[in-house]
């Protein structure tokens, strides 16, 4: 029996590799954004259009009010007016609703559009889903869209303590060019 035990747990593992490794392929750099249209914490609806001209983060992340999704939020939050200031815009995508994502920017005083992404259709665009059947979250990417709408730079599992200092950082090199 315990031989069997083993054998099935080796099973569930490489079953949960190949799970998660299978949807490896990602959106390139120059490449078209791809469009969306969601509500955002007021209900109010944005969709890629609305940025067509301005810089834009959009990052993804996968729960609201977690610890590292709250660091996350708060350093965009803090580096909002630097943002700004190099005309760029802030959107956060995640699977929770809008009264999720009302009471997570309340509490932290986000002035940014928060969007909740609830069929998840958003997130697997941006190749930023992690599928599990029943439960679905957004994985923790970021992609920075030029004024034309193309990914400018894309931020794969992105440091949630870093990814604010690093967009911020590369919009300044870009637009230096």
């Amino acid at each position: 029996m315990e031989w069997f035990t083993i054998i099935l747990s080796v099973v569930a593992l490489g079953f949960m590799f190949w799970f998660f490794s299978r949807n490896t392929q990602s959106l390139k750099l120059g490449q078209s954004a791809p469009d969306f249209k969601l509500a955002d914490q007021h209900g109010k609806t944005h969709a890629l259009a609305d940025f067509q001209g301005k810089w834009l983060a959009l990052y993804f992340y996968p729960k609201d009010d977690t610890p590292g999704c709250t660091k996350q939020a708060c350093a965009f939050r803090d580096g909002l007016q630097e943002l700004t200031d190099l005309g760029a815009e802030v959107i956060g995508v995640s699977v929770d609703g809008t009264s999720s994502h009302a009471d997570f920017a309340k509490k932290y005083h986000l002035q940014f559009p928060l969007l909740a992404d609830t069929t998840a259709e958003t997130a697997a665009r941006y190749h930023s889903l992690i599928n599990l059947g029943l439960v679905k979250f957004a994985k923790r990417n970021t992609f920075l869209i030029d004024p034309q709408g193309k990914i400018a730079r894309m931020y794969l599992s992105a440091s949630a303590a870093r990814n604010s200092a690093e967009v911020i950082n590369d919009l300044k090199h870009l637009q230096a060019v």
